[in-house]
């Protein structure tokens, strides 16, 4: 089975908590750097105080030091998951993985709006094979430690054998049978991904933005369980 985490990538803080009210029995929301800039933490203590996990996904990529402060900030402020970039080095993936108490660390391996040719600009060199990127990635960061992986939904046969068992796969690029892709480029649905292993769906617009918010995501919560 499969937590479902709703994706709250919206303009405003206040757009968030009210879409969040809109949905009882919300067990995970992910905040952006539009929501957090917006609302500060002020706006990850309203999801707190409703009883929500809060997975904070800021994709860090800098020097060791700085992403293991970041990491000791989001412990203070209660926040339930962050996220790490592969691509930032194994040092940088190491230190986030001491710094942190009671905060989980996902590294994120390839985005799900990326093809082949777009990632091959990023490295500066041709690739022809995601998989294999992401196989590198994921491998390096389960050496570091780290809690989970976010992957898109078509690579989770690729990372499921490098974790350790207990790791989290999160997995967004999820969408209901039927629903447009958007921006992502690698998605699947709910029952595809929670078949092959994924922890955690990460579902943003296809609820958000429903006629009917509420009867999708249980509708989700009851695929993926």
């Amino acid at each position: 089975m499969a937590e479902v985490i709703v994706a709250f990538d919206v303009a405003s803080a206040g757009e968030a908590v009210a879409l969040a009210d809109r949905l009882p029995g919300l067990r995970w929301a992910k905040l952006g750097p539009v929501v957090l800039l917006d609302g500060g933490p002020a706006v990850v203590r309203s999801f707190k105080q409703r009883g929500v996990r809060v997975f904070l996904d800021m994709k860090w990529h800098d020097i060791p030091n700085t992403v293991a402060e970041a990491v000791r900030a989001a412990d203070r402020l209660g926040i339930d998951l962050v996220t790490v970039h592969a691509l930032g080095g194994e040092a940088m993936l190491c230190a986030a993985v001491a710094a942190r108490q009671t905060v989980r660390v996902a590294a994120v391996t390839v985005l799900t709006s990326h093809s082949a040719e777009e990632f091959s600009r990023v490295v500066g060199r041709p690739v022809d094979d995601l998989e294999e990127e992401v196989r590198l990635l994921a491998t390096s960061a389960a050496r570091a430690g780290v809690d989970g992986i976010v992957t898109s939904p078509l690579e989770i046969d690729v990372v499921k054998p490098i974790l350790p068992a207990g790791s989290w796969i999160v997995v967004p690029g999820i969408r209901p049978p039927g629903a447009p892709a958007g921006d992502q480029r690698r998605t699947a649905t709910p029952e595809w991904a929670t078949a092959r292993g994924a922890t955690h769906l990460v579902i943003g617009r296809p609820i958000l933005e429903a006629e009917d918010p509420r009867a999708v995501y249980e509708r989700a919560c009851e695929v993926a369980a």
